[in-house]
């Protein structure tokens, strides 16, 4: 499937600041029942290795009811929580209009939803993967702070040419993160938990590098577009990675990553820390 939603500039019928009318009428019944099946598909994942946290937050959302969530009933839950918002977009953003909706407390969300005949992958995040994927996450205060400050970092990053590097971070730990609850490793990223056999991949599989986050460390590491991660990174706590972005001084960060050689997503670094806990 070849992907349709990328764009130089806002098409007809979006604004400037890339977000649309969600226009929840016009999806079909078959959508409707595709979401439905999505979301028993991923109850397995859910209910065996995701974080307390994301679990909470699916309620508190109550993103399991069914059919398509209504922005209109979806944004008043998420506002009331959290104080955030969901906005509908196009398909994927500048980065610019990305990090300024996060620096802002809004959440991008694809406006539109894989087919059922590829219910197992998305070439692109679509309308389930950002929603179900990463609004639970946004319940917890310390996750959702964590992607303000990303948010403005990102808007200093894009000025000065260091965006590639944020971008690692954030699949790092917002799409493919591990914590520690209660002694035991959980999967929280929004990449992660929808896909079954990748969380069992990443808590479970015995040749998987699991080590803690460093900022630099991260910065530096490539990572995998088409196949499981070999490397995967872990917190102890939603309020330690927010304690690093509020204590970081990113440029100093960045300008320590660029002297370096980047590094593959299997390789090994002197710094690494290796996690523990298991499954």
């Amino acid at each position: 499937m070849a992907i349709l939603h990328v764009f130089d500039s806002p098409p007809p019928g979006v604004k400037p600041d890339w977000t649309m009318e969600q226009n929840w009428e016009a999806f079909t019944p078959e959508e409707h029942e595709t979401w439905d099946l999505l979301v028993s598909r991923k109850a397995q994942a859910i209910s065996a290795y995701a974080s307390k946290a994301f679990v909470d937050g699916l309620g508190i959302l109550e993103l399991s009811k069914p059919g398509i969530p209504d922005f209109r009933e979806l944004n008043p839950k998420l506002k009331a929580a959290a104080g955030w918002e969901v906005v509908a977009v196009p398909g994927f953003i500048p980065n610019d209009a990305f990090f300024r909706h996060l620096s802002e407390k809004r959440f991008p969300v694809a406006n539109f939803l894989r087919p059922a005949t590829s219910l197992d992958y998305s070439e692109e995040p679509d309308m389930f993967h950002d929603m179900f994927g990463h609004l639970p996450m946004l319940t917890n205060p310390a996750l959702a702070d964590f992607l303000v400050n990303y948010g403005h970092a990102g808007l200093r990053a894009e000025g000065i040419g260091a965006a590639d590097y944020l971008a690692r971070l954030y699949l790092y730990t917002v799409e493919f993160g591990l914590v520690i609850e209660d002694g035991r490793l959980r999967g929280f990223g929004a990449g992660l938990l929808s896909s079954l056999s990748e969380t069992e991949h990443a808590l479970t599989a015995p040749g998987v590098r699991r080590i803690y986050v460093d900022l630099p460390r991260v910065m530096r590491t490539q990572y995998h577009f088409d196949r499981f991660q070999e490397v995967y990174f872990a917190i102890d706590s939603f309020d330690d990675l927010l304690r690093m972005t509020d204590e970081a001084d990113f440029a100093a960060i960045y300008a320590h990553v660029e002297s370096l050689p980047p590094l593959e997503p299997g390789a090994d670094c002197d710094s690494d820390v290796p996690c523990k806990a298991s499954y």
